[in-house]
């Protein structure tokens, strides 16, 4: 698909924007006229808010949704969650409703240009009399931040009624201005039941199979399972099985044949979704625990979901940092060196290095003294104690330095700490307002027990207690 696509039939207004020839005004290829050799999982989008099955929340009356449709309202959206629960199809139903041109932008290919090209056309269309245009923007986490802060014009000037749609926590991945200027709805994997529900429409629907095909309850339990909360999911694979009950003469989907067409071992995880973030949590927090098999299993549904490696590692080597630190000294070099295999040799060979990875930091020696000792120097310096640099640690190695006391001039004079017994001096580093302070408290644990114990005596002497 292009980057961007619309609907109905008008002229393009910049390269980039095809027309859908024979669309009504608002409807389009994702409204009531999809041809009949569309995805059964195209055809069978719902057409109005309360044929959409699920999400009780945003249908109920009074909703902000149902009020946007009714009310005609000229409200932006933006729609977060997981795969197959019916963003685009509340896009394209607040665009037939309301009578709105329907424009599509393609997180994955367009770029600054398309985003301008379509608020631009959006704008010459209202600026002519003509109807008020939905920007659709699906995968919007995809858009680098100068490709969000192009909406924000359309936005904010009401040329558009923007609808995005994120499966990312939009938090971590939409930018403020456009999430401030934005009415967030969040939708909720559907049940089973609701599954089930889409697969008998489906079955039944004239627009879908219209009672040519049976489905048997067992081949039906299947294709729910395997659905795992995803409608899109669940009408893909009921087609391919009435494809190949169709092939087989059969007049009914048996479990048989729905194994066999659909032949996949659903993985419950999806790289984009919401449980990209469980995942990651989950393995990250297997690793802290100690528990390698957890962990690696955590690590296998990664892989086997096409997450990026490059994210696994970067989360690694935070990791031997944040959970380990000087408990073990090497986690750290070994997240790293996995890093770098993982940039050197890329799938599927890096699996080996990943995995390595995972375990050697599972079953190290943990400390969290590294991240505990940066958050207390953080949140002293927050809170304002901060003092001065003791003049002897000032630079001094500039004209008048020494007539302002600076190093080697200032009253106390700095002292090099290798010319100091075992090259450790006895002075003052820390500014007056913290001579208090006590930021890295270091474990018994693992290796960095020896830390402790040689930390606690330079400690005293530096502070001319030892």
């Amino acid at each position: 698909m292009d980057g961007l696509f619309e609907i109905p039939g008008a002229e393009p207004s910049a390269p980039g924007i095809a027309p859908q020839g024979g669309a009504t005004p608002g409807a389009g290829s994702l409204g009531a006229n999809t041809h009949a050799s569309a995805p059964l999982a195209v055809r069978m989008r719902p057409r109005t808010i309360d044929e959409l099955v699920g999400q009780q929340q945003l249908r109920a009356a009074g909703s902000p949704l149902r009020r946007l449709i009714e009310g005609d309202q000229s409200m932006s959206l933006l729609l977060w969650g997981p795969p197959g629960t019916g963003k685009t199809t509340i896009a394209a139903i607040v665009s037939q409703q309301t009578r709105r041109r329907f424009v599509e932008v393609s997180a994955v290919a367009a770029g600054v240009k398309e985003v301008r090209a379509a608020i631009d056309g959006a704008r010459a269309e209202l600026a002519r009399g003509g109807q008020e245009t939905v920007l659709f923007v699906d995968e919007v986490h995809r858009f680098t931040k100068a490709q969000q802060d192009a909406l924000l014009p359309g936005v904010e000037n009401r040329w558009v009624t923007l609808i995005a749609a994120t499966t990312e926590n939009p938090f971590f991945s939409v930018i403020s201005p456009l999430m401030s200027r934005s009415l967030l709805l969040r939708l909720q994997s559907l049940t089973d039941d609701d599954i089930g529900e889409v697969i008998d429409q489906a079955l039944a629907d004239e627009r879908g199979l219209g009672g040519a095909t049976r489905l048997d309850d067992d081949a039906r339990a299947h294709l729910v399972r395997l659905a795992g909360g995803d409608a899109r999911r669940a009408l893909t694979y009921l087609e391919a099985a009435a494809g190949a009950a169709a092939s087989n003469g059969l007049d009914a989907i048996d479990l048989a044949t729905a194994e066999t067409a659909v032949d996949v071992a659903a993985v419950r995880y999806d790289r984009q979704g919401d449980q990209h973030y469980d995942v990651i949590s989950a393995f990250i927090k297997s690793i802290r625990g100690s528990d390698v098999d957890a962990a690696l299993h955590y690590l296998a549904r990664m892989i086997e979901a096409g997450e990026d490696p490059r994210f696994i590692a970067r989360r690694l080597v935070i990791s031997a940092s944040e959970d380990i630190g000087l408990a073990d000294p090497t986690a750290l070099q070994t997240a790293v060196a996995a890093a770098q295999a993982v940039q050197l040799i890329g799938m599927p060979e890096a699996r080996l290095n990943l995995a390595q990875a995972t375990i050697a930091l599972a079953v190290a020696a943990k400390s969290n003294a590294v991240i505990t000792a940066i958050d207390a120097a953080q949140a002293d310096v927050r809170a304002g104690r901060i003092g001065a640099v003791p003049p002897h640690l000032r630079d001094g190695h500039y004209a008048g330095a020494a007539k302002l006391g600076h190093n080697s001039g200032a009253p106390t004079p700095y002292v090099y700490s290798h010319d100091a017994p075992y090259g450790i001096a006895e002075q003052q580093y820390a500014p007056d307002e913290l001579l208090d302070a006590t930021y890295y408290r270091p474990t018994s644990l693992g290796a960095e027990a020896a830390v402790k114990e040689r930390w606690e005596r330079v400690r005293r002497i530096v502070r001319g207690r030892g």
